[in-house]
């Protein structure tokens, strides 16, 4: 590291521990509440989709959840002359729980990125900003991808961080309704564990797979007005694929594909792609039934400069739960199951 790379390096650790009311951050250390909550919205704010979802901060490493979603009608009238009024429970008709598990976020930045940083004069909010932006992405991929909870990770096998955490296609997966599992679709009509879209397919087109997943919704749930289908970019590919077969010979219509300038629902829902959806999946809900909620008081940090390795290593670590408010109200193809059109007449 450079010496005038150093003395901004110390000036951004002096303004954190001030920040944190440490004295040292070579160990580890934690904020005061108001702290810890800028801290996490300006994760939040690093990503647009964690700005769409719900981070909440909960006192408890475990309890019930804290938003659920409304379950049915709450309009009614009473005959007090008769007897009492009495209060419906709106809430969740999905599970009630959740529990966050301990989840780090360590990295390390060689000498010469931050050397590369400190010609700028935002040097700290550079290196502030690129933090809380990975561990932001690093949420959203174990959010999507997530299946277990392994005491030690495997980042070489689990690429995606799936033994990271349970994310919310796992708590779909694990939903049951008398021991059958209701907001998945795994195959299709002839079964076989697999689910094909396309020509000749389980299902022609995109519209017919959005309308599926959406007949999973609890009846309270399937008029929503803020549905939305988030679809897998091969999908999107093979259905922009289709317009350029059935209108790219006019240029006009060819232009406004290349420019990505059509704008598709899918079943009757506004689709759109997000950070990390697997390319394969459909998603059918609303997006205020997903949350991540980062236990309060449960954020630890230490940064080290590491000279034998020419790196500084920030540790990084907090308690994590990935929360689907109410799995009735959503609803999803298994991405791991869908074939599409081979382009010789199979399936891939």
């Amino acid at each position: 590291m450079k010496e005038k790379t150093k003395l901004k390096f110390h000036k951004l650790t002096a303004g954190i521990a001030k920040a944190y009311n440490t004295s040292d951050t070579r160990t580890y250390f934690t904020a005061e509440p108001t702290i810890e909550q800028t801290l996490v919205d300006k994760i939040v704010e690093s990503a647009d989709f964690l700005q769409k979802i719900n981070v909440l901060t909960p006192d408890e490493k475990s309890g019930e959840k804290i938003l659920g979603s409304a379950s049915g009608m709450l309009a009614k009238r009473t005959n007090t002359n008769d007897r009492d009024r009495q209060p419906l429970n709106p809430l969740s008709l999905g599970s009630k729980g959740y529990e966050c598990h301990k989840t780090e976020f360590d990295y390390f930045i060689k000498y010469e990125t931050i050397d590369a940083w400190a010609k700028f004069k935002d040097f700290a909010n550079r290196f502030l900003n690129w933090t809380r932006h990975q561990t932001a992405l690093s949420q959203i991929m174990v959010g999507w991808y997530g299946e277990s909870i392994a005491i030690e990770t495997d980042p070489e096998t689990n690429t995606n961080g799936e033994d990271v955490n349970k994310g919310w296609l796992q708590k779909l997966r694990e939903y049951e309704m008398d021991g059958v599992v209701t907001q998945v679709i795994t195959e299709g009509a002839e079964g076989s564990g697999v689910v094909r879209i396309g020509k000749d397919g389980d299902y022609e087109n995109l519209d017919a797979a959005v309308h599926d997943c959406l007949q999973l919704l609890h009846d309270v749930h399937r008029e929503r007005d803020d549905l939305v289908a988030i679809i897998g970019r091969d999908l999107l590919a093979l259905d922009k694929s289709q317009l350029y077969v059935a209108q790219g010979e006019t240029p006009s219509e060819k232009e406004r594909i290349e420019n990505q300038r059509v704008t598709r629902t899918y079943g009757g829902l506004p689709a759109q792609s997000e950070t990390f959806f697997p390319s394969r999946g459909i998603w059918v809900g609303p997006l205020s039934n997903l949350s991540m909620y980062i236990q309060s008081g449960s954020i630890r940090q230490k940064i080290e400069d590491n000279a034998k390795r020419d790196r500084v290593e920030h540790y990084h670590s907090m308690n994590v739960d990935y929360v689907v408010e109410d799995e009735q109200a959503c609803a999803m193809i298994e991405f791991k199951n869908v074939q599409l059109p081979d382009g010789s007449g199979g399936w891939a």
